[in-house]
């Protein structure tokens, strides 16, 4: 597991748009990872429309948001068309994203034990470094708290980060 500090491993994913995220590409950049369940569930769009409606603020801090899930890539051009999402989404259909950052884990599903992404966020500075990370999120609120982070992320002088 990637801890807060360390660099993060370059990788790369399919991306809506017809793009390929690839993270070395993005140095310089900060940059929001936001793993989600599942495509089009309600949870998953609020959160999705919360950083969608904060994205001009994130672009101010010379941020770039991308969302993360298994889902397939036709999937994602739906629900980012459908959503307006400013933002590409990630498809992570073998999951090499979800185990870099450890989001997949047994959850109860209607009484059955499955593997899923817990929802989870990761902060990345300009250096390719973890900068911050949320486990468990809860949505209400979640997409503000990142941004907050950021905030301070850029105001900490060099040497402290």
């Amino acid at each position: 597991m990637i801890a807060i500090g360390q660099a993060v491993p370059d990788c790369s994913a399919p991306a809506t748009s017809a793009k390929t995220f690839t993270l070395a590409e993005l140095k310089g950049k900060n940059l929001v990872l936001y793993f989600y369940p599942k495509d089009s569930t309600p949870g998953c769009t609020q959160e999705g429309k919360d950083f969608r409606d904060r994205q001009g603020e994130f672009a101010k801090l010379d941020c770039e948001i991308y969302g993360v899930s298994r889902d397939s890539l036709k999937s994602h051009e739906n629900f980012k068309r459908k959503q307006e999402f400013p933002f590409e989404l990630l498809s992570d259909a073998d999951e090499t994203l979800c185990r870099l950052f450890d989001v997949i884990q047994l959850k109860n599903l209607y009484g059955k034990q499955v593997l899923g992404i817990v929802r989870s966020t990761f902060l990345i500075d300009r250096e390719g470094r973890l900068a911050g990370e949320w486990r468990k999120v809860s949505v209400k609120g979640h997409a503000q708290a990142v941004l907050d982070a950021l905030r301070q992320l850029e105001l900490a002088p060099e040497e402290s980060r």
